[in-house]
């Protein structure tokens, strides 16, 4: 009977759980967003200093999110894992990415996606921080 399952669950759940657990994560927090009414206009935006996992424009605001994928809070919440650092990378990241593309006009923030998807669970839990934290270590950055 499991074979059946494979065809009474949505696609796109069965192709995801070939994917690494980072990968599905940011592919659920994409979903999640776009039914919110984001717009996901980039996904890993690569740059020397790191990547941007998801930037999406809600209404007028350009919001870099930062997607965290555990399959437990056995070491922590996953939202815990943007720290200080991982906070002044992703503001450099930004102020680099919003000047690339002639966006430094544009309001903007930074929200944190946290990810819960047991091995055995067929959907993760997601949570959704907006506006989780201010802009780090660079000055002229307006939010």
């Amino acid at each position: 009977m499991q074979w059946l399952a494979r065809f009474t669950e949505p696609l796109w759940i069965a192709w995801d759980r070939r994917l690494p657990l980072g990968r599905r994560g940011e592919n659920a927090a994409a979903r999640y967003l776009q039914r919110l009414g984001y717009i996901i206009v980039a996904r890993g935006a690569r740059d020397p200093v790191g990547e941007l996992d998801l930037v999406a424009v809600d209404r007028r605001t350009v919001v870099f999110v930062e997607v965290k994928t555990r399959v437990s809070h056995d070491a922590g919440h996953p939202a815990q894992a943007v720290n200080d650092e991982k906070q002044r990378r992703m503001t450099r990241l930004a102020l680099a990415y919003l000047k690339r593309h002639d966006l430094l006009e544009c309001r903007a923030r930074f929200d944190i996606v946290a990810v819960t998807w047991p091995d055995d669970a067929r959907r993760p839990t997601i949570e959704h921080f907006k506006d989780a934290f201010e802009a780090v270590g660079v000055d002229g950055m307006y939010g």
